[in-house]
């Protein structure tokens, strides 16, 4: 095979691997924080598509919905944190698998009321629908992108968690909120913040996911089924392996796709019960 075709390959690897790694370290956040799985982070992803594409359409740029859909998503769930989720927190977490399921379903429902059945699309800016030329082969520049875009918020999210007080008191409330309680953290109003954060994420992902496969009803699922076995391959509640296993998984389908088609779709749930297997807690996660 040709040098381009490898670097090709590799690149939409990395393409890919930054949408899951957005989509996925939200659904971290929340579950590493708040001990919360939430099913509801799909319709979230959908939510902010949708929301973005309208933002985007209103006001003719595509910039305003990239701002929208995060937004948007992150106060649906810091409203439904607040008005729901923080009745819960004493009980078992069947609730929560419970009740974001439920959001689920009517988040979807209330989308396909709203905008309707049919698939929606967002046009992109002049230098992001063209293409870059790597020697003397076209790449298309959106992907570049998502590459780029993919780094910077990866590497801010880590930045906030590992070397500010925020990203302090996230990570004590992770360990302990009780004790964080009692030295005087308003931990509460941390979680909700967490959820927000986590949310935005989900609809962040969403949006910039819409000119690589349309917005539709429903394309919260194969996300959400991603982001799952995404978090059980590097370990639930490590970003290191949220990021470790966007990467493996958008290498399996990528490179899947090109030499085994029949078996692309299955090969991350091999991987995924290997890892299990073999470590039960996930690549990076600890085992309890």
């Amino acid at each position: 095979m040709s040098w381009y075709l490898w670097l090709n390959l590799s690149l939409n690897t990395l393409a890919l691997a930054s949408l899951l790694a957005m989509i996925t370290l939200g659904l971290t956040l929340i579950f590493g924080i708040m001990r919360i799985m939430n099913f509801a982070h799909g319709a979230l992803y959908m939510f902010g598509a949708y929301t973005g594409i309208s933002a985007a359409r209103l006001v003719d740029n595509f910039w305003i919905g990239l701002l929208a859909a995060p937004l948007a998503a992150g106060a649906l769930g810091l409203m439904f944190e607040y008005a729901l989720l923080r009745r819960l927190y004493r009980r078992d977490g069947g609730a929560f698998l419970l009740i974001t399921f439920g959001l689920s379903l009517v988040l979807t429902e209330a989308i396909r009321l709203v905008w309707g059945p049919n698939t929606r699309d967002v046009g992109l800016p002049d230098f992001l629908s063209g293409v870059v030329w790597l020697s003397d082969e076209a790449y298309p520049a959106y992907r570049l992108f998502l590459i780029v875009f993919g780094v910077i918020v990866v590497g801010a999210l880590t930045f906030v968690f590992l070397r500010t007080r925020l990203g302090l008191l996230v990570r004590a409330i992770s360990q302990n909120a009780e004790m964080t309680h009692a030295l005087g953290i308003d931990v509460q109003s941390i979680r909700s913040v967490t959820f927000a954060v986590g949310c935005a994420f989900a609809g962040l992902g969403g949006y910039l996911a819409v000119p690589l496969i349309t917005g539709y009803i429903g394309m919260g699922n194969a996300a959400i089924i991603d982001s799952f076995v995404i978090v059980m391959i590097g370990g639930m509640g490590s970003f290191i392996g949220a990021t470790a296993g966007s990467l493996l998984v958008a290498l399996t389908q990528t490179f899947g796709n090109f030499f085994i088609p029949d078996l692309a779709l299955v090969t991350p749930y091999f991987i995924m019960i290997a890892v299990l297997l073999c470590r039960p807690g996930g690549l990076f996660g600890e085992q309890e």
